[in-house]
């Protein structure tokens, strides 16, 4: 009896000790797990920029559609306009006028405003360039569908020196791939997206030798067309003008003369 019991006591002691050994594990505090970082990526300077928060159409007014915006300083550029330059921006380029169409999200650039005692039709004109302005109405001007911004031919039709005889009239192209600037006062199409428009007058962007030629057409004309070309023959130089009418055929000291719709040449009196 005595080697028995001496069993059970050594297998309660050995249960005893397992126990207080798995109590002790249970109520020890987890082991700290370090996880090391890796390299920090670096911060990223940035500058506040004055941006549009909305689109503007060219010849509107910015108004309030503008806003500091912060940019990574890298991507900034001497035309970016920033609040540390200049903190009151906002409120001095509110009435500046678009030169160009601009729209929301991008920085704002003095170059695309009018200039300070500019007016808004010479400031988009290219340097070289000229406006000159010539009647239409809906018969002349593709039916009221030329736009700002289109490209037409200037047709001149005038009676030709035989029309009191029964003659007909003469027909030719004198300006190729011309741009419109403006329909009477309108500069783009209208906001509604109406694509038609009949005005009273067109201001053509022309060269001074081409601003001679059409002044020259309209008091030679009996009608002056413009012609509608596709936006894809825009590039296209022209490939004709009618020089004669103020070029002199290259000769010097002659003055040309209009009379009853018809040119001629005189010795330039010295």
């Amino acid at each position: 009896m005595a080697a028995s019991r001496l069993i059970i006591l050594g297998v309660a002691v050995a249960a005893a000790g397992g126990a207080g050994y798995v109590a002790k594990n249970m109520s020890a505090p987890p082991a700290e797990i370090i996880v090391e970082a890796g390299p920090q990526q670096p911060s990223i300077e940035t500058t506040e920029v004055l941006v549009l928060s909305g689109d503007v159409p060219m010849g509107a007014p910015v108004g309030d559609q503008l806003s500091w915006q912060a940019w990574p300083s890298d991507a900034v550029t001497e035309h970016f306009i920033t609040r540390s330059a200049e903190p009151d921006a906002t409120e001095k380029l509110k009435g500046s006028i678009a030169r160009l169409a601009m729209y929301g999200g991008e920085p704002l650039r003095r170059s695309k405003l009018v200039g300070e005692g500019q007016s808004f039709m010479s400031s988009i004109l290219p340097s070289g360039s000229r406006a000159v302005a010539t009647q239409i109405a809906a018969d002349t001007s593709a039916g009221g569908f030329i736009l700002p911004n289109d490209f037409v031919d200037v047709i001149m039709t005038r009676r030709s020196d035989t029309a009191n005889a029964g003659g007909g009239f003469i027909t030719e192209t004198i300006l190729q791939n011309i741009k419109v600037l403006a329909i009477d006062q309108a500069i783009q199409e209208d906001e509604e997206g109406r694509r038609v428009k009949v005005g009273e007058t067109a201001t053509l962007e022309l060269t001074p030798q081409q601003a001679e030629i059409i002044t020259v057409a309209q008091q030679m004309a009996d009608r002056l067309t413009l012609a509608l070309r596709s936006v894809a023959d825009a590039q296209e130089e022209p490939q004709a003008e009618a020089d004669y009418l103020v070029s002199g055929n290259g000769r010097r000291g002659t003055v040309r003369l209009i009379k009853s719709g018809e040119v001629s040449e005189v010795g330039a009196r010295k």
